[in-house]
């Protein structure tokens, strides 16, 4: 199972993916940590990102890619992987597909956990008043302000991939407005529905379709039969039609009647 999950901040990716990872045993790969782990493992690329952090600037999407590269053919990602932080824009979804593609892999499914952003900065203001009556400091990334400029720059750069994937049939929307149990469950209902979820799920969902379509196919049956039943009487009706014809071509018609009767006469006469 390779997935995506799309979603701006605060809908809960986080917790789904972490839900995922548990059930299926895959691995949630998050750029930040691949980046580190790179860097102190001293890999090629790992040093290459190292420089470019220290300076202060952003990762090329060449070395990101990379280094998703090489994740991904570690041993523990064999049955699949959620990403989470990538891709952001639609040129980094362009070079993943390419990627998958080279390694001849696919991706499942892309899940937009759509969420109202009102309701998102009232949680966090909710949750910020709560820290504060419990006494605790409020995290600097967890404010409302905070959660306001990372929606527009969600808005800006990774909405977009939302149209991208809808495009090519791989997007799959869930209201993340639900309770975590209920996000979960149609989660696991569409992943499902496509065969995503291997061994367990795809066979079950085959077996309902096959029970579902059950009914249909007697139905069908019973109409094959009652066709066939009515062609067989229709077979008959022609035949008994036809042999009713022949009969009546042999019967003397009304206009012989009269040529015997003159014949009759003539011997008569004769006599």
């Amino acid at each position: 199972m390779r997935l995506i999950l799309l979603g701006p901040p605060g809908s809960g990716k986080g917790t789904q993916a972490q839900r995922l990872v548990h059930k299926h045993n895959i691995v949630q790969l998050s750029t930040g940590e691949m980046l580190r782990a790179a860097v102190a493992a001293g890999t090629p690329v790992g040093l290459q990102a190292k420089d470019i952090m220290a300076a202060g600037g952003l990762v090329p999407d060449e070395i990101v890619i990379s280094i998703i590269s090489d994740r991904i053919d570690q041993p523990d990602a064999r049955n699949g992987f959620i990403l989470d932080g990538f891709p952001r824009t639609v040129p980094q979804a362009e070079a993943l597909d390419e990627l998958l593609k080279r390694k001849h892999m696919k991706l499942d499914a892309v899940v937009e956990l759509r969420v109202n952003e009102s309701a998102l900065l009232d949680r966090v203001e909710k949750r910020a008043a709560e820290t504060r009556a419990r006494g605790e400091e409020v995290r600097v990334d967890d404010t409302p302000e905070v959660l306001v400029k990372r929606l527009a720059s969600y808005r800006q750069l990774t909405e977009p991939l939302i149209h991208y994937y809808s495009e090519r049939r791989k997007l799959l929307t869930v209201d993340g407005m639900m309770t975590i149990e209920a996000v979960t469950r149609e989660i696991t209902r569409i992943l499902t529905a496509l065969g995503a979820v291997e061994g367990k799920a795809a066979p079950t969902a085959q077996k309902g379709l096959r029970k579902a379509a059950r009914p249909a196919a007697r139905k069908a049956g019973k109409v094959a039969r009652a066709a066939k039943k009515t062609s067989k009487t229709a077979r008959k009706a022609a035949k008994s039609t036809s042999k009713s014809k022949k009969k009546a071509v042999k019967r003397p018609t009304r206009k012989a009647a009269p040529k015997r009767a003159k014949k009759l006469t003539k011997k008569r006469a004769k006599r």
